[in-house]
């Protein structure tokens, strides 16, 4: 489908219609595409694990992360409540030489890698399947369908699309580099993999890679590569169950329209009812597939059952 990029409304509507899965899987629904992750796609996964390989596809959680405040997204704050000087002084009051350490953390749920839950995004005021928005997220949370409800069904076959090995240069795309349909068909064959129903798509951009090189710049928010309001249509009709990415918003920054806001998103979430991943770290897994040519894998990505959240973070594990 084109778009007009001078009538980003009229293009999000069009798209919206056309891709749109309310009322796919009944008016209950608040997995979305997750339905199409089955119990069959599992076991495919499970059975793709031959080294015992493992990848970690997370960043450090801590205050060296991306964000820079816009909209109250900080980096974690790690606070010590108990420590080893407290236990060496004697301070805990554990008896026969018992010490310890606590911990805890405060951070926004999506300040580095971390699902997009279905609750997070609404498309004029509808919120996934249909329902009122305001219905559904008040100031107890998602009330419908809060991350929560993913929680056992994250997990089985990932694919990686390297686009940034195979399209890019030197293993990595422009900022404000567009990803067609077209690019991801493409990476697809040349890695000889395919993409199909239930899959965890990995789209690897190289930008991480390049902002730990340079610096975290711009990258919280500003140009990126990413997928083109264009593979809407590749989304949905290759019915996968979730997408993640290496960058910070998913989708090209600048946005293709003259004056637009994470449009593929308006379409993606409250329309399409797609499971989406940000800031992931694709870099390990994607030298090790360049090695052994296979980019298929099993991956479980469960995000924190945290009760009416609409995001969540996730250190998500591929294993080869």
């Amino acid at each position: 489908m084109t778009f007009d990029r001078h009538d980003p409304e009229a293009s999000i509507a069009r798209a919206a219609k056309a891709y749109s899965n309310w009322g796919r899987w009944g008016e209950d629904d608040v997995l979305g595409t997750l339905n199409f992750l089955d119990e069959a796609k599992r076991r495919e996964g499970a059975a793709l694990v031959r080294r015992g390989a493992s990848f970690s596809l997370s960043q450090r959680f801590d205050m060296d992360g991306p964000q820079k405040g816009w909209r109250r997204r900080t980096n974690p704050v790690h606070t010590m409540l108990d420590t080893g000087t407290d236990a060496a002084l004697g301070l805990q009051g554990f008896p026969h030489g018992l010490g310890g350490a606590d911990d805890v953390i405060a951070m926004p749920l999506q300040c580095s890698t971390q699902w997009d839950g279905l609750g997070h995004i609404f498309d004029h005021g509808k919120a996934w399947n249909g329902r009122p928005a305001d219905k559904v997220v008040t100031s107890e949370g998602d009330l419908v369908t809060g991350i929560e409800h993913m929680a056992p069904h994250v997990a089985g076959r990932g694919v990686l699309l390297d686009v940034g090995r195979v399209i890019g240069d030197g293993g990595e795309l422009p900022d404000g580099f567009a990803i067609t349909g077209e690019h991801l068909t493409a990476t697809a064959e040349a890695q000889g993999v395919a993409v199909g129903r239930g899959d965890i798509v990995l789209v690897r951009t190289g930008q991480l890679s390049r902002a730990r090189r340079e610096g975290w710049g711009e990258y919280a928010g500003g140009p990126a590569p990413g997928l083109s309001f264009t593979t809407a249509g590749w989304l949905h009709g290759s019915e996968i169950a979730a997408v993640a990415t290496d960058t910070w918003g998913f989708e090209v920054r600048p946005n293709e329209f003259e004056h637009a806001f994470q449009p593929l998103h308006q379409v993606a979430i409250p329309n399409m009812g797609l499971l989406i991943g940000e800031m992931w770290d694709l870099d390990a897994l994607a030298e090790d597939c360049a090695a052994d040519g296979v980019y298929a894998f099993w991956l479980t990505a469960a995000p924190l059952p945290i009760t009416g959240a609409v995001g969540s973070p996730v250190n998500p594990i591929a294993v080869k």
